[in-house]
Formats: structure tokens, sequence, C-alpha cells
């Protein structure tokens, strides 16, 4: 289908007026030193391959048309992107199996998940192993976001998530993520976002001809797909960084460069 931005639409590539300035964590993000990506981490025993799917996907879907989807959360100067990834697409999970919409603690991944970077980085399997080992993850509203780190405070009585391990999807293959995103739900993804035209992005179909396929230095939702006529595949993106950044705090990703969007795809099994 067209993609129809929530902005007037911009020609592709979209333009980002100079009088706009990237939000605070944008500034912050790019000096975030990256954790090893989930593709190259050891699986444990609840990890299971990437699943295979023969049938046929629809040829466009968007996660928000029914509901799966919750607000866009900001993480502030904190570079916790990769805890905010991780709680959506918990999220998303819980609100396709279970018909209802819980917002979880990206604070209390942050801070008790002792393996990751707090607000230096991440590393989303590992961040979901801790959720599988910990039985669980507080509430959003037990332990609010503070955009900063300071000790563990988790109380297994305020438990509103959980998951058994992850799926990584198979490392570089975008039809397998397309798969995913239409047969499992949302997928948490890492993203060459070091380019000010991502920074500064404010509508239509998003191309950086000069994105790696390998520079991960962000954690992003991929909330659905679809194809325009005149801009060609794209993904549509959820961002962390509140609803002033980009077309409410989303985007739409040209497909098929990349951008390191297949290199790190993984969700939560729940």
């Amino acid at each position: 289908q067209p993609y129809t931005p929530h902005h007037p639409y911009n020609p592709y590539n979209p333009y980002y007026p100079s009088y706009q300035t990237p939000s605070p964590v944008a500034l912050s993000q790019w000096t975030t030193t990256a954790a090893p990506a989930a593709s190259t981490t050891t699986p444990t025993s609840s990890s299971t391959p990437s699943p295979t799917h023969n049938g046929t996907v629809p040829d466009s879907l968007d996660w928000r048309e029914v509901g799966v989807e919750g607000p866009v959360k900001s993480q502030g100067t904190c570079g916790a992107c990769w805890a905010f990834a991780i709680m959506v697409a918990l999220e998303s999970q819980y609100a396709m199996k279970h018909a209802g919409n819980v917002s979880l603690s990206e604070q209390n991944l942050m801070e008790c998940s002792t393996q990751n970077y707090e607000c230096r980085g991440r590393n989303t399997a590992i961040a979901m192993e801790y959720i599988a080992q910990n039985e669980g993850i507080g509430t959003e509203k037990s332990y609010p976001y503070l955009s900063y780190q300071t000790h563990c405070r988790y109380s297994t009585a305020s438990i509103g998530g959980r998951d058994s391990g992850y799926v990584p999807i198979t490392s570089g293959d975008e039809n397998a993520l397309k798969k995913a995103v239409a047969t499992i739900g949302p997928i948490a993804v890492g993203f060459d976002a070091g380019h000010s035209s991502f920074q500064y992005y404010e509508s239509g179909v998003y191309f950086e001809p000069a994105c790696s396929s390998s520079a991960l230095d962000h954690a992003i939702l991929v909330i659905g797909y679809g194809t325009d006529p005149e801009q060609g595949d794209y993904w549509l993106i959820k961002n962390s960084w509140g609803t002033s950044w980009g077309e409410e705090g989303k985007l739409a990703r040209n497909r098929d460069s990349n951008c390191a969007i297949a290199t790190e795809a993984v969700y939560p099994i729940v």
C-alpha cells in the first residue's frame, strides 16, 4: 500500500528543516559503546532457532491498526535504547496473546540486568535472557523510568511480564524479518542510526546511502512494512525518542538497503 505519513508528504529522501534540532538523546546516543550483537551471543537452553514460514504473508502490515502498539516512549538522555526496544517488543507480545496492554519497566531492566551497559550500550539477547532467568520484569508504574541509573529495586510483587528466552532472526535476511513481523509481531532490531539524516528525520520514506550493514549504534522496533508505488518497499519503525521526533515518534525506512536493520533482530518468547 502507498505510504501515508502523518505530516504533509515529503519527497524521498525526506527533508529535515534547518531550524529543527535533534533531541538530547540524539546528540548523546552515537558515542555509546555497543555490546556484542545478539547474533553473536551464545544462545542458552531457553533460546530456539529462527522459525521457518513457508506460507505467504501479506504485502503490507501495520500492527498499530490492530491495537497492539502502545504509546511512543522517550529514553531521554540515557542510551537505554536496548531496554526500550525489548520492553516494547515484550509489551506487544502480551497485547497479542493476552488481549490487553501493559507498560513494562525499562528502568528495571537497565538497573538489574547487570551484564548490560545501562546508559552506555546494549545487548538485546542478554536482556531477554535476564527476564527469563529472573522469572519476570516489573511494571512501569511500580518501577518508573528515570533516564539515569541508580540501583536494582526489583520486587517479585510488581511483575508485569515474563518471557522464556528469545529467538534471533537469521542475520542479514530482510525476507526472514518480514515473515517474522507478519507471523510473530513487532521485532526488536539493531540499527545504524549514526547519521544526521536520521537524527533530524521528520517524515517520508527514509533513505540514507551511507548506511552500514554492520554498524549497530541504536535499537528500535519494526512494527510493520509496506510498498509505496514511488518510494518502493519500506519498514515501519517505532523509535524511543518521544513523539517530537519523526512522525510522532515513528519512521518509514526504505527496505533492502539495510542500515543493519536485519543484522541483529530478535523477539521474546511469551
